[in-house]
């Protein structure tokens, strides 16, 4: 048991994935050591869950698969294709108001060639995924933990993957086979109830490990909209008008109040551990939609991303320190 629960949480953000997975990339880069090896627990949102998925799936040998800087690949080179808009459907969804805005086939396509068959059960660090079930009214958690001992809660990867980021509107539920009198689940994006899931990390590190010392948790945003809703235009808004604007406002709400409530719990101790880091940036005009994949988008993104590391560096390096001093001294008690 770890005397320190070291937790790793990533938001949900669509595109804005790449923020995240290049602070990961640079925190691998100063420790010299993957992502699963620095931390004992790995939340994920929509987005945030893709990735810590990625970062959790083996290879044929049994070590980790990818990298964080294979996370920042897969947004450059599979971006267009997830977020693809033929022409037919571009008219049938009549811009997301008759049908969801973007057909499953390009994601599905994507989450396939990179998980294959990996099941959640071989992930090699413990990882929560956030999703909700609608014809139950549920929030739904995939738990590598529990699927480790119960079939029934073990799914394949791309699986996970899929119902984490089915953002209403955007694409359409997942629906998830399974045996029994519960027949499927009906699954869409865990942002609609946490898409900063650091808050569920946190409960599940402090319901699993009663006997810890304490936590360190590291919550990695993809960035605060700027973008503001002015009450000459929203007054007149009606069902239509609301649609797009409630989503972000519901996604960057819930973010900014977990932030608050963890920095509650865990307020820095004068000249002791720091035990919450949360890195975040600020969007621009050209990069707070979720799915715009233009490659001058993608430009301003990594821009925004070295700008944080840049502006964070020391307590980056920080962390880094933090992280190494943990493994070191459960190395020593093992």
């Amino acid at each position: 048991m770890p005397r320190i629960v070291r937790i790793l949480s990533i938001d949900g953000g669509g595109i804005r994935g790449l923020i995240p997975a290049m602070v990961m990339a640079e925190i691998e880069k100063r420790t010299g050591r993957h992502t699963t090896e620095l931390f004992d627990i790995i939340a994920g949102t929509s987005t945030g869950g893709v990735l810590a998925l990625g970062i959790v799936k083996p290879d044929a040998d049994g070590n980790p698969a990818f990298s964080a800087a294979d996370g920042i690949k897969l947004y450059e080179e599979e971006g267009g294709a997830i977020f693809d808009l033929p022409m037919f459907q571009r008219i049938r969804s009549g811009g997301s108001l008759s049908d969801a805005k973007y057909p499953s086939d390009g994601v599905e396509s994507v989450l396939k060639k990179h998980f294959g068959d990996i099941e959640l059960k071989q992930a090699l660090r413990d990882v929560i995924i956030t999703s909700y079930e609608i014809e139950r009214n549920i929030p739904w958690f995939f738990r590598s933990a529990r699927a480790k001992t119960d079939p029934a809660y073990n799914f394949p990867m791309w699986q996970v993957a899929r119902s984490t980021s089915a953002a209403p509107t955007f694409f359409e539920p997942s629906k998830l086979d399974v045996e029994g009198l519960e027949d499927y689940y009906a699954l869409v994006d865990g942002a609609v109830f946490a898409n900063n899931p650091t808050m569920c990390a946190y409960v599940d590190a402090k319901t699993r490990y009663q006997d810890s010392e304490g936590v360190l948790i590291v919550s990695l945003g993809t960035g605060e909209l700027m973008k503001r809703a002015h009450y000459d235009e929203a007054k007149d808004w009606g069902l239509i008008g609301w649609v797009r604007p409630i989503i972000n406002i519901l996604m960057h709400g819930v973010s900014q109040t977990v932030d608050y409530q963890m920095k509650q719990l865990l307020p820095d101790i004068e000249g002791g551990m720091r035990q919450y880091y949360r890195f975040q940036t600020k969007l621009t005009e050209d990069t707070s939609e979720m799915d715009d994949t233009r490659p001058e988008t993608m430009r301003s993104l990594k821009l925004l991303a070295e700008e944080l590391i840049h502006e964070r560096s020391a307590d980056i390096d920080r962390l880094c320190g933090d992280l190494l001093r943990l493994i070191e001294a459960e190395n020593r008690t093992v």
